[in-house]
């Protein structure tokens, strides 16, 4: 018997959950992968998973094995890697999440190089702006956007970006400039609902920090349509340069109080803490930062 190929198999069906898309990502029968889970409990003498027409789900004993597993199937990864730290050729699935607007925005544009690059690398790219559980999900890299790294992960800075307080002119023809962040009590304001100080609103001021709650008359969870509503005037936004970078050079968003600078956030590729990082992810990382290293909002902020 081959103990770790039925672990192989059956984590991919959990992780897929589906006999028949895991079989197509092993490159299997879905016949094959059936019998290797069959055997496996039949081994254990428990079941791991309910099966119906519809859904795939754990039983407890499966969710205690599925971590077992993949602990496993780490370190016998992350061995290999050991061995083949230098070497010159990298390969392999690599599956990573980043965030929806940064994702689509300036790291669609680069994976075609990077295939191009390492024609052996399979590419995963999964969009989401919640914080992945990298381990428990399977995944080997994530892009996160923070004021500081998650501890418990292995992280490298590849970029950073500045929070910008902005309007559209016309909207500041109509309404007027606030002269201080008090002064948005009075304004409309648009959120962005998933930043980490909610709608506590940041600034390092002339005398030092300063900290506004502010009322949004309009909440998303994404930063591209808080802009698009913002180009239209409908009010004065807090959003990071890598986002609008190029309405602020171009005019379209003005920055609104320059003199309280509101805070710069790292862009960090991190992962799973292991001894030995996989090849397939270096490459990434090394990549990555050296495409955007250059780009304009990739600095401490809009002005030099």
């Amino acid at each position: 018997m081959d103990k770790y190929q039925e672990m192989r198999v059956f984590a991919a069906v959990v992780e897929a959950s589906s006999f028949v898309a895991a079989a197509d990502s092993l490159g299997m029968s879905k016949a094959a992968v059936s019998r290797h889970v069959a055997e496996l409990e039949q081994r254990l003498g428990v079941r791991l998973m309910h099966r119906t027409t519809r859904k795939l789900s754990l039983t407890p004993e499966g969710g205690v094995f599925l971590a077992r597993c993949r602990d496993i199937l780490s370190s016998i990864e992350a061995s290999e890697a050991e061995i083949s730290t230098h070497s010159v050729t990298v390969g392999g699935l690599l599956k990573l999440s980043v965030p929806v607007s940064f994702g689509i925005r300036h790291l669609a544009p680069l994976w075609h190089e990077f295939l191009a690059l390492h024609p052996q690398v399979s590419l995963d790219v999964q969009l989401a702006d919640r914080v992945i559980d990298l381990i428990d999900e399977g995944f080997d890299l994530a892009i996160r956007i923070a004021r500081l790294p998650d501890s418990t992960l292995i992280s490298r800075q590849i970029a950073s970006t500045r929070l910008v307080l902005c309007a559209a002119p016309g909207y500041l023809r109509r309404r007027g400039a606030p002269k201080h962040p008090s002064d948005l009590a009075e304004h409309d304001v648009l959120g962005y609902s998933l930043l980490a100080t909610g709608d506590q609103w940041q600034f390092a001021g002339p005398h030092g920090p300063i900290s506004i709650k502010v009322r949004p008359r309009m909440w998303s969870n994404n930063g591209d349509t808080c802009i698009a509503a913002c180009l239209h005037g409908a009010g004065i936004q807090l959003q990071p340069t890598f986002l609008i970078d190029r309405e602020l050079r171009a005019g379209d968003l003005v920055e609104v109080l320059p003199e309280f600078r509101a805070i710069t956030m790292g862009i960090y590729a991190v992962y799973p803490t292991r001894r030995f990082v996989l090849p397939k992810v270096r490459a990434l990382v090394d990549f990555l930062n050296s495409r955007l290293k250059n780009e304009p909002w990739n600095r401490s902020g809009i002005r030099a």
